[in-house]
């Protein structure tokens, strides 16, 4: 099966997710997405920047973040996920040494 990468426009990316160009520029300028081509323009955004800034807007709305707190907010859950999954393999390989 074929994997398949829906792409976005600058336009679009905002009309999507409800920002201001000013504020989809704060966001690529502090790293949180990133364009498929920084140096291509108009930029272009693949699906996982879109739901980057799904999620990003959800933080906003619940927690009244600005894009900077966003940033290190969306910085802390990627690095408790990684965790988490470094945690899960490890205990797995604990595992197959306490059952023997």
């Amino acid at each position: 099966m074929a994997n398949v990468t829906v792409t976005v426009t600058y336009t679009e990316l905002c009309l999507n997710c409800g920002i201001t160009e000013d504020e989809l520029n704060e966001v690529v300028g502090l790293g949180m997405i990133a364009p498929q081509n920084v140096s291509a323009r108009p930029w272009l955004f693949d699906d996982a920047a879109q739901a980057a800034m799904h999620r990003a807007q959800r933080l906003r709305r619940e927690l009244e973040l600005d894009w900077p707190g966003i940033a290190v907010a969306l910085t802390l859950l990627e690095e408790n996920q990684r965790l988490h999954h470094e945690n899960r393999v490890l205990r797995q390989r604990l595992e197959r040494f306490t059952t023997r």
